[in-house]
């Protein structure tokens, strides 16, 4: 017996992508509806073979589904969310409302699965941040061996992590470094993008950090431990999609590489690509339509008693937001619905 899947937000990027990893994973779904704002209504979307066309969220009725997938911002989350909870449908929410409410377990299945029982206390599990999901899956087995003290890391952050308009906005600006009379201002970003970096992610706050790398540092604790330090600096790169990370762990006790590189070897959802030659690493571009988190470039870390360096690069629109929503879903319907 399966499930009635609502998805929220179907039209966008991450809500066709989670269409595709429900069909890819032969998610156990009797019934699916796809669901978007009034301007996107009729729009059409793919579930498998199957053909959807896109219903209204505003007049939508949740009552009578198991399971609503959402990937519209926060103001539309505040708005919709609460009223599919009320209806008896558990909301797994991708925006950042409900990520640091204390009645609200943020799950990455592979580090702290057993949160989600949690859920019942207001029908809502929240998703992380896309660059938060891909460092705790790299960091959880490496804290279970030596316990992390201290993490110091720099991000590389495609493009698509900032929605349709900023893959449109790298891809309008590259074009036009080639035709000098088609100037193309930033828009989505506060520099150009094209042939450039930009060491600014969402809004800066009072201590000069960004919100995004409050995100990192806030929702690490909340999933794997609060007594790790965390400190990030987040930039934006001219990349379609997969993010990258350049991670420095700090342990409590000595963890030698080439025993991090068997444990993370072992590992539940990780891929280790690490030859120290030539291309023995893995790129975001390798990475764009995988499940998998990517460890290459593990090497102790000289300069502490016991630290290690690692790159870490995953597949933002998969792990850091359709895939791990889709995996929550499975151990939802494993562990706390269970149907038929």
């Amino acid at each position: 017996m399966g499930y009635r899947i609502a998805i929220v937000g179907a039209t966008g990027n991450v809500g066709r992508e989670m269409l595709n990893i429900l069909h890819e994973r032969t998610f156990p779904v009797d019934e699916i509806v796809a669901l978007a704002s009034r301007r996107s209504l009729g729009s059409e979307v793919s579930f498998g073979d199957t053909t959807l066309k896109t219903k209204d969220l505003d007049t939508f009725d949740f009552t009578g589904w198991d399971i609503a997938l959402f990937a519209v911002g926060s103001e539309a989350t505040k708005t919709y969310a609460p009223k599919a909870a009320k209806a008896g449908c558990v909301v797994i929410d991708n925006s950042s409302l409900y990520r640091y409410d204390p009645d609200v377990p943020l799950i990455v299945p592979e580090v702290n699965a057993q949160a989600i029982h949690g859920y019942s206390k207001k029908n809502i599990i929240a998703n992380p941040n896309c660059s938060t999901a891909q460092m705790v899956v790299a960091l959880k087995p490496l804290h279970d061996r030596a316990r992390i003290k201290r993490v110091v890391v720099s991000t590389y952050q495609s493009v698509s992590g900032a929605g349709k308009e900023g893959i449109d906005e790298l891809w309008d600006q590259t074009k036009s470094i080639y035709n000098p009379t088609d100037s193309k201002p930033p828009k989505k970003f506060t520099k150009q993008i094209a042939f450039n970096v930009i060491p600014h992610i969402d809004v800066f706050l009072d201590d000069g950090s960004t919100k995004e790398e409050w995100k990192m540092v806030a929702e690490t604790k909340k999933i794997l431990d609060t007594k790790i330090k965390v400190t990030a600096t987040c930039v934006r790169v001219p990349v379609f999609v997969g993010h990258s990370e350049s991670i420095n762990i700090e342990f409590e006790d000595f963890l030698d590489e080439h025993e991090a590189r068997d444990i993370l070897r072992e590992s539940p959802g990780i891929m280790v690509i690490d030859k120290r030659e030539d291309g023995g690493y893995v790129t975001p571009i390798e990475c764009v339509g995988d499940y998998a988190t990517f460890i290459s470039r593990i090497r102790q870390d000289s300069t502490i008693d016991n630290g290690l360096n690692l790159w870490c690069v995953s597949d933002n629109l998969r792990k850091g937001a359709a895939l791990n929503a889709v995996q929550i879903a499975e151990v939802l319907g494993r562990e706390c619905l269970k149907k038929g």
